[in-house]
Formats: structure tokens, sequence, C-alpha cells
């Protein structure tokens, strides 16, 4: 009923930039925020942004300004991360999460997270 299958990621050097995609495969009522958080070796995962049901978007401090979120309804429900700029420090295993919202019927899943892919950023 619920799956978030990741694509995008690899390798680039520093100032460079990588997309990285979410499809999420739902009920039509089933309504999610869809994030992206990221995890380095020997840190905890860390949240990088969000979009919310409405297109309102928010970010950590650390990619404003260099990463994008965005969504397209369109295309299966896919959910974008346009990674600009990059640096050394952006090297980590991104993962995108979904979080219910309310007006979801009853019996749809609180959430779900995607695969994970890897970004390295070499300087």
């Amino acid at each position: 009923q619920l799956r978030l299958v990741q694509s995008g990621g690899g390798s680039v050097q520093a100032g460079g930039s990588l997309r990285l995609s979410c499809t999420v495969s739902k009920s039509s009522e089933c309504y999610y925020e869809i994030s992206w958080y990221r995890q380095s070796p020997g840190k905890e995962r860390e949240f990088v942004s969000v979009i919310g049901v409405d297109g309102s978007t928010n970010y950590a401090d650390a990619v404003k300004g260099r990463f994008t979120i965005s969504q397209d309804n369109a295309a299966e429900n896919t959910v974008y991360l346009q990674m600009n700029n990059l640096k050394p420090e952006d090297t980590a295993m991104y993962y995108c999460n979904s979080d219910r919202q309310l007006g979801s019927a009853h019996w749809c899943p609180f959430g779900d997270w995607g695969q994970g892919t890897q970004v390295t950023v070499s300087s």
C-alpha cells in the first residue's frame, strides 16, 4: 500500500550537482509529507529537507540555498532533491521518508522509508 523507491545519487566533485528521486506508490486516499534525511558513517541520521502536502518546503540550515526539494504529482508522485554546489560534508547515505498527514483514510500506513542512496562528494 505504501512504497518509496529512490534513485539518483552517485559521486561528484565539490561544486557539482546531483539529483535524487523518491517515487511514492500509495493510495489516492493517503496523504504524506515527504522528507529527505542523510546519515554519514558514525553519525546520527539528520534532517535535510521536507515538502508538505500543500507544497510548503523547509530545509536544514546546512543545505539552505544549495538544495531544492520539489514534487511532480504527474510523475507517479515523485519527489526530487536537487543538490547544487555540493560539498565534501554532504557525503552521506540519503533516505526519503513519508509521514502520514491529516485527511488520510484511517487505514493508510503511517509512513515508510526509501532504501537509501549514496552521495559521495570529493574535494
